[in-house]
């Protein structure tokens, strides 16, 4: 655990455990910014402000707690009893993503390469669990690897459509169809997706936090942060651009990326694997990390049951999977938030006497006991 992360690394990671399939098929940024047209595009930059400050926060906790895992950060930020509450949905969370990835990676397999479902997930699942059972340090690494080349592919296409549509797009800023977007308000969609991408996120960022230099945890958060609404501008402009035409599809960036020619479609669908990959390692990892100490004999097997759990669970379908998890959990997310939001008020007012900053947090919860020599 003494490895030091850079910046950049920092930034990756955080972009890599975000983006997945919902963000870069387009349909999560259709659905809770896009029908909303220009004013989806203001709660897009609060969206960024927001992943950006309390991503740097849940950093700066897993660096101060030396977190292994997200629970000492739940706990100290927002007391027993909160904590427990987050972690909670958090920990259901992470299995649900891991199985809604699985379910995407056989969506795309079936619908670009006329492959099984089964076999779609069922790769993503393996490459998932290897990289997991190598440890926390090739997990960033996989991570931090694969995020710079999705977000140079979702850049590219998206920008190379805004340019060729841009009087359209300048006409369809006007457009909206508030009734089809996720949440009944702007406001309440830009809460609600930085809700349930930080619940996702802090799964990684905390054991990162604590394997960073404390120096490189805000400019890595500002960089990730950054990253990710830049590019979920870029695909959301890329929506409005191509609006309504593409407003029907359940993966409409790979519709966009068709438009451009076969081969690029073709390059996307492969991009879009790779999200996934990302993605359901970081919500293997935060899952199995939570429950058993990493590194251990426990933790390799619960690794691997989960992962058959979720393999079967993905056989329900990826659409589905998504409307009933991503809304659940990004209203329960707003504890979280709260939480977050909640430390960092004390922390900046800690000598000023006002009875909502009275409380004090629990303590976080100590580690497990190291079972290594038990069960090696």
């Amino acid at each position: 655990m003494s490895k030091k992360y850079s910046t950049w690394q920092i930034a990756a990671t955080f972009v890599g455990t975000v983006v997945g399939a919902g963000f870069a098929s387009g349909q999560e940024l259709l659905q809770f910014f896009g029908y909303f047209g220009f004013i989806g595009v203001i709660g897009l930059a609060l969206t960024t402000v927001l992943l950006i400050f309390f991503g740097y926060i849940v950093l700066k906790l897993g660096y101060k707690l030396q977190a292994e895992s997200h629970l000492p950060v739940m706990n100290f930020a927002g007391g027993r009893w909160v904590g427990r509450t987050v972690d909670i949905i958090t920990t259901f969370f992470l299995f649900g993503v891991l199985a809604v990835m699985a379910a995407g990676s056989g969506a795309v397999f079936r619908q670009e390469f006329g492959l099984s479902t089964l076999l779609g997930s069922s790769l993503l699942i393996g490459l998932s669990l290897i990289t997991v059972l190598l440890g926390i340090n090739r997990v960033i690494e996989a991570i931090s690897f694969v995020a710079p080349i999705l977000v140079f592919s979702v850049l590219s296409i998206s920008f190379y459509t805004i340019v060729k549509n841009f009087p359209v797009l300048l006409t369809n800023l006007s457009w909206s169809e508030p009734l089809n977007a996720a949440a009944p308000n702007w406001l309440l969609a830009a809460l609600l997706y930085t809700s349930y991408n930080l619940v996702l996120a802090i799964a990684v960022l905390a054991p990162l936090g604590a394997l960073a230099k404390e120096n490189k945890l805000l400019p890595g958060a500002i960089l990730g942060g950054g990253s990710l609404g830049f590019s979920a501008m870029a695909i959301t402009l890329a929506l409005i651009a191509t609006a309504p035409a593409v407003t029907a599809l359940e993966v409409p960036m790979l519709h966009i990326a068709g438009n451009l020619s076969p081969v690029f479609r073709t390059l996307y669908g492969v991009v879009l694997l790779a999200e996934v990959y990302t993605t359901g390692v970081s919500s293997l990892y935060g899952f199995a990390a939570r429950l058993t100490k990493p590194n251990t004999k426990k933790f390799r097997l619960l690794a691997m049951g989960t992962s058959f759990v979720a393999l079967v669970a993905s056989q329900f379908g990826f659409s589905q999977l998504v409307s009933i998890l991503f809304p659940l959990v990004g209203y329960g997310g707003l504890v979280l938030l709260g939480a977050l939001a909640f430390y960092f008020l004390k922390t900046q007012f800690q000598d000023v006497q006002l009875p909502f900053l009275r409380y004090q947090p629990a303590p976080a919860l100590k580690p497990l006991k190291n079972d290594n020599k038990k069960e090696k």
